[in-house]
């Protein structure tokens, strides 16, 4: 069995942000859902738990920390395409998401980032290996005189 990731997040309206997480390409898995969880999956490997702040504190005994005043984490999350980011954020913004910081275009990665209606931090983003590599590569060296 391949490894899988399961993020758990606290959130304050738990219809809210399985709505938020539906517009942003997230399905919901109704097995692993009730009033107090709702399991989002993106794909086979990774799924976001929402739950509520009740529940979440029956994981751990430290304070829950509050995602409009402090950065706990920041989600990378890799897309397919340049549009796949813009796609994913521009859903986000719509859907009650607010944009973290202005696009970033480094020529061979591209990323956006926005945090969900509970201040947790997403950021899209678009690599281009081909174009990394030959970044790194540096310019191709002059041919020598015969």
């Amino acid at each position: 069995m391949s490894k899988m990731i399961f993020v758990n997040l606290p959130v304050a309206d738990l219809s809210k942000s399985k709505a938020f997480y539906e517009a942003i390409g997230f399905t919901n898995n109704p097995q692993f859902t009730d009033e107090t969880a709702a399991c989002m999956v993106l794909t086979d490997a990774i799924y976001v738990m929402l739950l509520t702040h009740e529940k979440f504190a029956q994981f751990t005994t430290r304070e829950i920390a509050d995602g409009q005043k402090t950065a706990q984490m920041l989600l990378a999350l890799s897309c397919d395409s340049r549009e796949g980011v813009d796609e994913i954020t521009q859903a986000a913004l719509a859907t009650g998401g607010r944009e973290a910081h202005d696009p970033e275009d480094l020529g061979f990665m591209y990323s956006r980032a926005f945090w969900d209606p509970d201040g947790h931090g997403w950021g899209p983003f678009h690599m281009d290996m081909a174009s990394f590599e030959a970044q790194q590569a540096g310019p191709a060296p002059e041919p020598a005189d015969a």
